[in-house]
């Protein structure tokens, strides 16, 4: 009985991460004040979010730069278009989503935007978006970029999502809103 109860629970949990990690619901972007790549992934992030810049006539590029390996991209065009005006570039204080969404309640309030797009991986949209609407009363419209991952991958993703969407949830960020 202990186990069939271990293994619904198992396959109702593979069901929920699926939805919301592999295969989240995404609204059709349109245009916003600014188009923002979290760190990380970069060479996956940056060129969706240059894309849509383009396509959308995105005025403002904001990029999170963290000098870890995995966002050698971003760093790097960060410190090549450092005069652009159109770029804006910050390090997060810690290096990590919660850092990012602080950074940015900050950057939002200092231009006034009202309005961004988010550019993370399609796993991290919906903690990287909870963590987000946490910190600002700006519309925030989550785009995912989509991962080149193994099945492994995908399920380590999926626990460490699952942890870290708990998380937000028992600990919310920007809480003094």
């Amino acid at each position: 009985m202990v186990i069939g109860a271990c293994f619904v629970a198992a396959v109702l949990w593979l069901i929920a991460a699926f939805q919301f990690f592999y295969d989240p619901p995404q609204a059709a972007p349109h245009r916003t004040d600014a188009i923002v790549v979290l760190g990380g992934m970069s060479k996956e992030r940056l060129p969706v979010a240059q894309e849509l810049q383009q396509d959308l006539d995105i005025p403002v590029l904001v990029v999170s730069t963290t000098g870890l390996a995995g966002n050698v991209e971003g760093d790097a065009l960060c410190h090549e278009d450092a005069g652009d005006p159109d770029l804006v570039c910050f390090r997060p204080s810690p290096l990590n989503t919660r850092g990012e969404a602080e950074a940015l309640r900050a950057l939002i309030a200092e231009h006034g935007w009202k309005s961004v797009t988010i550019v993370t991986s399609e796993y991290h949209l919906f903690r990287a978006g909870t963590l987000m609407e946490q910190c600002t009363n700006a519309e925030v419209q989550m785009v995912g970029s989509q991962p080149d991952l193994s099945v492994g991958a995908w399920l380590d993703r999926f626990v460490v999502e699952t942890g870290g969407l708990i998380d937000v949830w028992m600990r919310p960020e920007c809480s003094s809103l």
